[in-house]
C-alpha cells in the first residue's frame, strides 16, 4: 500500500461518506473487519515504521473549576483529594523522565485558576531551559487566545485538547451550560492558528453516544486536520452523574482507531491508558489498530491516584515509567520498538 493511500482492500477511505464509515464502526463481517485493521496497521507502518513514541505525562493538577458529568475531578465532587505540584516537583519529573529516555514530556490538569499565564509560563521557560532537546505538550482546557499565545511564546510546542463530541446538542448533554461546544472548536482553532501542533479526540462509547455522532467526529477531525488524535473508551466514575452508565467498548474504539489511521495517516495516535484500564492487552491492540504513541505516567507515585478521571484507572506496571522495561517488551513482543525521539508530526 503506498503511503498516502487509505484503503482497506477493495474501498477506499479518502471520500468516504458517513454511511460507509457506519457501516466500518458496525459490521459484523469478520473479513472486512480484519481488512480494516490490517490496512490501519499497514499505513501506520509506512508513515513511522514500526516506532512507537513515548510521552512522559505529568498530571500537575487535579483542581477544576467545571462540572463536566462525566469526569471524577469535576469540581463539584468533594471526594477527591486535590493537589497541586509545585514548580521543583514537576522539574523532577522531567529530570527523572529525561534519564529514562523521554524527550516529550505532556503537563495535563484540569482547568486550575491557580496556574496563571504567568505562573504557567515560568514553569514553560525552566523547562525548556534544562531541557531543550524536548518538546513539551500541554493539556489544560480552554483558555483565551492570548493565552494560547503567551504559552506558545513562552515554549510550549504542542496542546492537545480534546473536542469531546462534535454534535451540539450530544455536548450539552456531557457538560454544564456555560460549556459549550461553539467554546471548544472556537478555541481549537485558536491554537491551531497560533501555529502549535494540536491535538484533538473524543470518547467512545460516551452517555447518549450514538454511531452517527461517532461518524460526526470522524468527519470533524478529518476536516480539522489535527497532528494528535486522542480518543479512548468512556469508563464511568462512581462519583459522577454518569456513575451507571456502561463503559465504551475495546472494539468499538478500536475500530475508530484504525478508521482515523485511515484518514488521517501521518496523525500521532496515542494508544490511551483507558484502552490499558478495559482490557489487560488493550494498548497492545491499539498499537496493533493504528495508533503509535504511549504515554507513560511520570506523575509522583503518591499523587497518581488522585488524578481519577474514571474508576479503576491503571497506575503501575506497563503505564508508569517505572515500568518502561516491561512496556518495551511488550511492544517488541508484537513487532515494534520504543524509540527515545520527540516523535514531532512530520507533514
Amino acid at each position: 500500500m503506498d503511503n498516502d493511500e487509505n484503503t482497506t482492500g477493495s474501498f477506499s477511505l479518502d471520500n468516504a461518506p458517513g454511511s460507509a464509515l457506519a457501516d466500518l464502526l458496525v459490521t459484523k463481517d469478520e473479513n472486512v473487519r480484519e481488512r480494516l485493521f490490517t490496512a490501519a496497521r499497514k499505513t501506520a507502518l509506512s508513515q513511522f515504521g514500526n516506532k512507537i513514541y513515548i510521552r512522559g505525562l505529568i498530571e500537575f493538577t487535579n483542581f477544576c473549576t467545571n462540572d463536566c458529568f462525566y469526569c471524577g475531578i469535576r469540581c463539584a465532587n468533594k471526594n477527591v483529594k486535590r493537589y497541586r505540584l509545585t514548580n521543583e516537583q514537576i522539574l523532577a519529573c522531567c529530570h527523572h523522565g529525561y534519564a529514562l529516555g523521554f524527550r516529550t514530556f505532556v503537563l495535563q490538569g484540569g482547568e486550575d485558576p491557580f496556574f496563571t499565564d504567568e505562573a504557567l509560563c515560568t514553569l514553560i521557560r525552566s523547562i525548556k531551559k534544562k531541557y531543550p532537546d524536548c518538546a513539551l505538550t500541554l493539556s489544560i482546557g480552554e483558555r483565551s487566545r492570548a493565552s494560547y499565545r503567551a504559552l506558545f511564546d513562552a515554549g510550549c510546542d504542542r496542546y492537545l485538547l480534546r473536542h469531546e463530541t462534535a454534535n451540539e446538542k450530544h455536548y450539552a448533554r456531557l457538560h454544564p451550560p456555560k460549556l459549550s461546544l461553539a467554546s471548544r472548536l472556537d478555541c481549537l482553532s485558536s491554537l491551531k492558528e497560533t501555529g502549535y501542533q494540536v491535538g484533538t479526540g473524543f470518547m467512545v462509547g460516551s452517555p447518549f453516544q450514538t454511531i452517527d455522532n461517532i461518524v460526526e467526529d470522524l468527519l470533524f477531525i478529518k476536516s480539522f486536520k489535527p497532528q494528535m488524535i486522542g480518543i479512548g473508551p468512556f469508563i464511568p466514575h462512581h462519583d459522577t452523574p454518569f456513575r451507571d452508565h456502561k463503559a465504551g467498548t475495546l472494539e468499538l474504539t478500536l475500530r475508530s482507531i484504525a478508521i482515523l489511521r485511515l484518514l488521517m495517516p501521518k496523525a500521532l495516535i496515542p494508544a490511551t491508558t483507558a484502552l490499558g484500564t478495559i482490557a489487560p492487552e488493550g494498548r497492545e491492540q491499539g498499537i496493533l489498530a493504528g495508533a503509535n504513541v504511549v504515554m507513560p505516567n511520570l506523575s509522583p507515585p503518591e499523587v497518581r491516584e488522585n488524578y481519577s478521571l474514571y474508576d479503576n484507572k491503571i497506575y503501575r506496571d506497563e503505564e508508569s515509567a517505572e515500568g518502561l522495561a516491561s512496556l518495551k517488551a511488550q511492544m517488541e513482543k508484537i513487532g515494534y520498538n520504543v524509540v527515545v525521539d520527540r516523535g514531532d508530526y512530520q507533514a
